[in-house]
């Protein structure tokens, strides 16, 4: 199997997307800012999107699989979906 290459790109609708560089499915992450975010972020939002990107791949990497930690989903877990979501700030 030969490596994949990613490429973190602006859509034509503003969004931000990473997906594999010889690939033109959908991309396998897609990152939306508000305009209210994209002025507080004074045209740094490319940045701001990298460094989600980077974080979530390292949370991704940082998933035990190999010690069988992997997330554990119950089935009744799903029937409790709140309709309104909450936000938490980092």
């Amino acid at each position: 199997m030969s490596p994949s290459f990613f490429e973190i790109v602006q859509l034509s609708d503003g969004d931000y997307a990473l997906r594999r560089i010889d690939d033109d499915a959908a991309p396998l992450v897609r990152i939306s800012f508000s305009e209210e975010a994209r002025e507080m972020m004074e045209n740094r939002d490319m940045n701001v999107a990298k460094a989600m990107i980077a974080a979530g791949i390292e949370a991704a990497g940082n998933i035990d699989y190999d010690m069988g930690h992997d997330m554990d989903w119950d089935e009744e877990d799903g029937d409790a979906i709140d309709p309104q979501p909450s936000y938490t700030l980092h």
